[in-house]
């Protein structure tokens, strides 16, 4: 359980947040929401201790051991992968050390004895005796292969240290849970892995994400940093957000009665708790959902940025033809005979056990590589856009954001590109475009 009592947060005359006080309990996942720049990675270090509030305390219950999700991917280079999980039950750990060391000494004592024999005493205690397949079984869950599991961490890439530091955080399921953007680099079947794991945990989880199928997956409340406040909504993504647009319509609606009001959301609330899946967290979720008081659903005053995709022209019926496409990369084949089309209004999603493939497979399809073997034809009307992997070589200029943009539009007036980053970011005022 975490306490948060009077908490304001201020750098210079900015002021992050203030006269917050939370309460977060166990077997609730809370995620974290809140535009870029709104607080979300500070709260989650003031809750942990890195970073000092300007006013109010952070308490957590008798004993209850908290574990962050670390940043720092060299932080543990000169240690194993096992030892770096490990490590993230610090106590457990710590005893670990002392008893290896006592057992180490060459005039090894009575006195020594006795206190080997507290510590072996408290190890079992800890289930040391299952430290090492317990940490061998999460960083299996979450793809690294045993084959490295002995390895040191600077061997390791740098989205296989982003599964490292995932399992260290969740080692000894500690009872307070801190996950900055968990789902950064991993594949699909991790993210899966990771929102069962989540989903039935019975500890306090505070998760930060931009996924929001992934906080729709694990949340069973959001926290809404926005306008130097942070509000505390029952459910998960979809719920706070649908609710709170709900609000926001009935908010505007002047002449809809009070009873109808309340009607209309209530109705609302048992729909979406009729829609809950099956699983610890999920279950309490629903009973939570049904015992909802409708005086806690509000609008948002938040506001998105507007991203819209209009053609230059009305596309044709065939947008991409791709026919017996091959790659070989230094005698390694990527893919073999791909087949596809992709008509108008099709949505595809491409996926691969081998992320090198995909990257691969987009770099030929927009003329940036050739193939093997195998034919590309984009359709006459296509018109076509690409955001690569490395994106990178579009920044090796000294442009500002203006004329960077500018680069990539027809019409380069200053007030229509400036018009058009303020749809995207909606916070001019906080932006330097120059």
């Amino acid at each position: 359980m975490i306490t948060v009592s009077n908490l304001e947060v201020q750098y210079g005359k900015r002021v992050l947040f203030k006269d917050i006080n939370l309460k977060f309990t166990p077997g609730n996942c809370y995620g974290v929401i809140g535009a870029n720049g709104a607080g979300k990675s500070t709260f989650l270090k003031v809750l942990s201790g890195e970073v000092t509030p300007t006013r109010g305390s952070v308490a957590f219950g008798p004993n209850e051991r908290l574990s962050v999700l670390k940043q720092d991917h060299f932080e543990f280079d000169d240690c194993s992968v096992l030892n770096t999980v490990l490590m993230g039950h610090q106590p457990l750990w710590n005893l670990m050390q002392e008893k290896d060391a006592l057992y180490a000494k060459a005039d090894f004592s009575e006195e020594d004895g006795i206190r080997a024999g507290e510590l072996e005493e408290k190890f079992a205690e800890m289930d040391g005796w299952n430290a090492e397949s317990d940490a061998a079984n999460l960083l299996s869950g979450l793809g690294i292969k045993e084959h490295l599991h002995h390895e040191l961490m600077s061997h390791l890439n740098a989205k296989e240290k982003v599964r490292v530091l995932l399992a260290q955080a969740l080692f000894g399921k500690p009872d307070n849970l801190l996950l900055d953007e968990p789902t950064n680099d991993l594949d699909v079947n991790t993210v899966m892995w990771l929102e069962n794991y989540l989903s039935n945990y019975e500890n306090t989880v505070l998760v930060v994400s931009h996924d929001r199928h992934f906080l729709d997956a694990v949340s069973t409340h959001i926290i809404d940093i926005d306008y130097s406040d942070i509000n505390l909504f029952s459910g998960n993504y979809s719920f706070w957000y649908e609710s709170s647009q709900l609000a926001a319509r009935q908010q505007a609606n002047q002449n809809k009665k009070a009873e109808e009001k309340r009607k209309e959301l209530l109705e609302f609330i048992q729909r979406f708790s009729a829609n809950v899946a099956k699983s610890k967290q999920t279950t309490s979720r629903k009973k939570m959902l049904e015992k909802l008081n409708i005086e806690e659903i509000k609008p948002s005053m938040r506001k998105y940025p507007g991203i819209i995709f209009q053609p230059e022209r009305e596309p044709g019926t065939k947008i991409l033809a791709v026919d017996g496409l091959s790659k070989t990369v230094n005698g390694e084949t990527l893919f073999d005979n791909i087949s596809f089309t992709i008509e108008k209004g099709d949505k595809v999603v491409f996926l691969s056990r081998e992320p090198r493939a995909v990257t691969a497979l987009f770099e030929i399809i927009t003329g940036n590589d050739k193939p093997d073997k195998g034919m590309v034809e984009w359709g006459v009307t296509i018109n076509s856009a690409y955001l690569p992997l490395n994106n990178a070589p579009f920044f090796n200029n000294q442009l500002s954001i203006i004329d960077w943009l500018a680069q990539y539009s027809s019409d380069t007036s200053e007030l229509y590109l400036r018009g058009y980053l303020r749809a995207v970011l909606r916070q001019e005022k906080r932006q330097s475009y120059d």
